[in-house]
């Protein structure tokens, strides 16, 4: 699984994160899971395979906010009881 980590300037309420999270859904919609925080500027996304970051930025473009940097990274689920690996 993989997690996108997209820098997102101009999110100002939480009403700006759910324009952002739908804009990502609809470009994804096999996206496991997207959140976004007005507060950190960025949006995270949890998927199985890679994504088109072109499509990702035009997406989130569309509705007016900014995508400064897109970075993905491998992620691993952590558990209750991840301390003990």
């Amino acid at each position: 699984m993989l997690q996108y980590t997209i820098a997102v300037e101009g999110m100002a309420c939480s009403m700006c994160e759910s324009h952002v999270n739908e804009a990502a859904r609809k470009a994804f919609p096999k996206a496991k899971e997207v959140t976004s925080s007005h507060s950190k500027g960025q949006t995270q996304i949890l998927c199985e395979n890679r994504l088109d970051e072109d499509a990702l930025r035009s997406a989130i473009s569309a509705t007016g906010y900014q995508v400064l940097s897109i970075q993905s990274a491998p992620y691993e689920k952590k558990g209750l009881f991840s301390f003990r690996k």
